[in-house]
């Protein structure tokens, strides 16, 4: 029972010592304000310059992968020219030329013999201008989609509703127009059972999508989308200009992989490839796509730590610099203090606590920047989103508090040894 009041008694005698030391070096910091602000101004461009850097390389990649998201994870789309080209390959844009683009009878022979597929629905586009009394917008794009686009894409509805399966299969003009299109084209109206212009025929607007604001790639708010029948009376959907494509969705626990092989099995089949003769089709997906961004963020954020840490370690020599004028300054305390019975640790800890509030400080004040420099960026740019991530701020508190630690050791460790006689006969 002694011996563990005994322990306790210690541990509560080293965290009053522990909080003394910190109390001393707050005191310092406190009193000598020019000094401290101008310490705090390295460690505050040091990690302004390392965490934006980082800010904007992570925005960067959430944007790009949010808008791929989008695109659906677990769909392939069988075109004509690959997104990306084979790894450790070149793209030989010359060889994919001349291949053929999907057909809309691909499109049912997929339906029909796919066994690991969940959805296959077939797409096809159109820039043109749409026309509602004398208001228009330019340079639209028309989505000529089959029954199966819902479940192949994200999309919500916002007024109105999408169309049925019978609707797809008529032969009526209908129309789901996007967000930004409804506002140019009708304004203040009620868009809902009002018809527009298409190249010259008349389609009926039952739906708007809801709006999704900027996206990088593409957003459906400038988007119109109509039945295939419907695309086929504006536009040749066999020809390359209205890039033609075939979605193939997996079904759940079936790799994109496995869907690829089957999917090409399939297509060559039908094409009547020799066994020994390149696919003349893309089989795509965003995976291609995530890989190779992984690969350059991995080197953007190295290249950005290396421009960073230079003002890091310029702020760090700042501190120390100011940390062993801090020990000059208060030697003759320093004396007293170790007359009076502090042991090595606590003039130790004194100083340590005061280079780690200074950069820790300073690299709050950093974040706080970035921070703000976050939301207005975010607030200017509509299609992009600047965040300031958790990961970053722990970071940039960290380095702060590690900078401080090796910037604040050597003056503490001078300052820990020095002799109490030779330290109070000091003088300045």
């Amino acid at each position: 029972m002694c011996r563990a009041e005994g322990t306790m008694k210690h541990l509560f005698k080293n965290l009053r010592l522990l909080l003394e030391s910190f109390i001393f070096a707050f005191q310092s910091v406190i009193v000598n304000r020019l000094r401290t602000i101008l310490s705090l101004l390295g460690i505050t461009i040091g990690i302004f310059a390392i965490i934006s850097v980082f800010t904007i390389f992570d925005s960067l990649e959430i944007n790009i992968r949010d808008s791929l998201a989008q695109a659906g994870e677990n769909v392939i789309y069988v075109q004509k020219w690959p997104w990306a080209p084979e790894e450790g390959q070149e793209y030989a844009w010359w060889q994919y030329w001349n291949r053929p683009v999907p057909q809309y009878r691909e499109y049912l022979a997929l339906k029909e013999h796919s066994q690991l597929s969940e959805v296959v629905s077939f797409n096809a586009l159109a820039r043109t201008t749409l026309k509602y009394g004398n208001n228009s917008a330019t340079d639209i794009v028309v989505w000529g989609a089959t029954e199966e686009f819902e479940q192949t894409q994200t999309h919500e509805i916002e007024l109105g509703r999408f169309f049925t399966p019978f609707e797809f299969h008529a032969s009526r003009n209908l129309v789901v127009i996007g967000y930004n299109i409804a506002d140019r084209l009708f304004r203040t109206d009620n868009p809902i059972g009002k018809e527009i212009k298409i190249r010259g025929h008349k389609a009926l607007v039952i739906g708007v999508f809801k709006r999704e604001g900027k996206s990088m790639f593409s957003s459906m708010d400038d988007f119109v989308v109509v039945p295939l029948q419907f695309m086929e009376k504006i536009t040749d959907i066999r020809d390359e200009n209205a890039n033609p494509q075939i979605l193939v969705k997996a079904k759940p626990n079936v790799s994109n992989e496995e869907l690829k092989d089957e999917i090409r099995s399939i297509l060559r089949s039908y094409r009547r490839l020799s066994p020994r003769a390149d696919d003349n089709f893309a089989l795509n997906s965003t995976s291609m796509l995530t890989s190779a961004i992984d690969q350059i963020f991995k080197m953007l954020h190295l290249a950005g730590f290396f421009i960073g840490i230079f003002s890091i370690i310029v702020g760090g020599f700042g501190i120390a610099n100011i940390m062993f004028v801090s020990v000059k300054e208060r030697t003759n305390i320093i004396g007293i203090q170790k007359a009076l019975g502090a042991k090595r640790y606590f003039i130790l800890l004194q100083f340590l606590f005061e280079s780690m509030l200074l950069a820790i400080t300073g690299g709050a004040v950093g974040l706080l920047i970035v921070f703000a420099g976050a939301a207005i960026m975010s607030s200017l740019i509509e299609s992009f989103k600047v965040f300031l991530t958790a990961g970053n701020i722990v970071l940039g508190l960290g380095i702060s508090a590690t900078i401080g630690i090796i910037s604040g050791f050597a003056p503490a460790w001078s300052a820990a040894r020095m002799d109490p006689v030779t330290a109070i006969n000091t003088s300045f």
